[in-house]
C-alpha cells in the first residue's frame, strides 16, 4: 500500500528539483531486504575472488540476475517511487539497471564524478532525465562507507559543481542509512562513495530509472521470459526495452565500465 498520498509526493517532487535527491525512510520491509542480502552473498563472492574491485580499490559493481528475490515488482514497481520518479522524470518511464555497488574493506574515497554526462553539451540545467534509486542491504554509517554527495549540484556544470565544492557554496554531506530507507537522486549531482573500514561488505542497490526515450547500452537488464510472463501490466511497462532471454547469467562479465563523468 503506498504511505504517501499525492500531496506528499509532490512536496518530494519538490524537493527533488531542489537538491537532486530525496529519502524516503523506512519504506522497504528489512525482512524482504534480509532476504536481498542472503541471495545476494553468493554473487558477490566469485568477483572478490577473481582480484581486486571493478569500481576502484576494493569496491564492486555487480548487476543482479532478474529472478528469484531480485524480480520483486513490489520493490521496482512500489507505488511512491513511481510516483515521484513519474514527477521528476516524466510519465511512463523505463527502468534499466538492476545492481548493486559494494564496498569491502580496503576500498578508499572515489573521486568526485557524476554517473552521466550532460544530456547536451554546454546545457547542464536540463530536467532531470534518468534516475538512480538506491537502497542498502545492510545498515549504512561512515564507518562502512556511506555514500558522500552535495545538494543542488545536479542542474549545473561539473565544473561549476567542482568550484562550489571547492569554495563552500555545496559543501559536502555523508548519507547515513538504514535498512529500508531509499534514496531517489539524479545520477548528475556530484558525490563520491566513501571507504569501508569494517569486514562487512557494504552492498547497495541501484535501480535505474530513465525517460521513456532515453537509452544508456551500456546498461540492461536480461528478463527471462518466464519471469516476464509472471509480472504485472505495469512491471512489464517498466522493462519493455530489455532484452528477454530464456536464462538469465547469474555471474556477469561487467560491461559498464565508464561510470565516472
Amino acid at each position: 500500500m503506498p504511505r504517501y498520498d499525492e500531496s506528499a509526493r509532490d512536496t518530494l517532487a519538490a524537493a527533488f528539483e531542489r537538491d537532486g535527491f530525496v529519502m524516503l525512510p523506512e519504506h522497504f520491509p528489512r525482512a524482504t531486504l534480509e532476504a536481498w542480502r542472503a541471495a545476494f552473498a553468493p554473487l558477490l563472492a566469485p568477483h572478490r575472488s577473481a582480484g581486486d574491485g571493478n569500481r576502484g580499490p576494493g569496491r564492486f559493481y555487480v548487476t543482479l540476475p532478474f529472478e528469484g528475490e531480485f524480480a520483486d515488482p513490489s520493490i521496482f514497481c512500489d507505488d511512491d517511487v513511481l510516483g515521484i520518479v513519474e514527477r521528476v522524470a516524466g510519465p511512463d518511464p523505463v527502468m534499466c539497471q538492476l545492481a548493486t555497488d559494494t564496498p569491502v574493506r580496503d576500498s578508499v574515497f572515489q573521486d568526485w564524478h557524476r554517473d552521466t554526462p550532460p544530456l547536451f553539451d554546454n546545457f547542464p540545467e536540463t530536467p532531470s532525465f534518468q534516475l538512480a534509486v538506491n537502497f542498502p542491504l545492510v545498515d549504512v554509517d561512515e564507518e562502512n562507507g556511506s555514500l558522500e554527495t552535495t545538494r543542488g549540484t545536479h542542474r549545473i556544470s561539473r565544473e561549476d559543481a567542482l568550484a562550489g565544492l571547492a569554495d563552500g557554496r555545496y559543501p559536502p554531506e555523508r548519507v547515513p542509512m538504514r535498512l529500508g530507507d531509499v534514496m531517489i537522486r539524479d545520477v548528475r549531482g556530484l558525490h563520491r562513495g566513501t571507504p569501508n573500514l569494517t569486514d562487512t561488505p557494504r552492498p547497495m542497490v541501484v535501480i535505474g530509472y530513465s525517460r521513456a526515450w532515453y537509452f544508456r547500452p551500456e546498461v540492461r537488464i536480461d528478463v527471462p521470459r518466464h519471469v516476464f510472463a509472471t509480472l504485472p501490466a505495469r512491471a512489464r511497462r517498466l522493462l519493455r526495452y530489455n532484452p528477454q532471454v530464456e536464462e538469465t547469467t547469474r555471474i556477469f562479465d561487467e560491461n559498464y565500465r565508464n561510470f565516472a563523468y
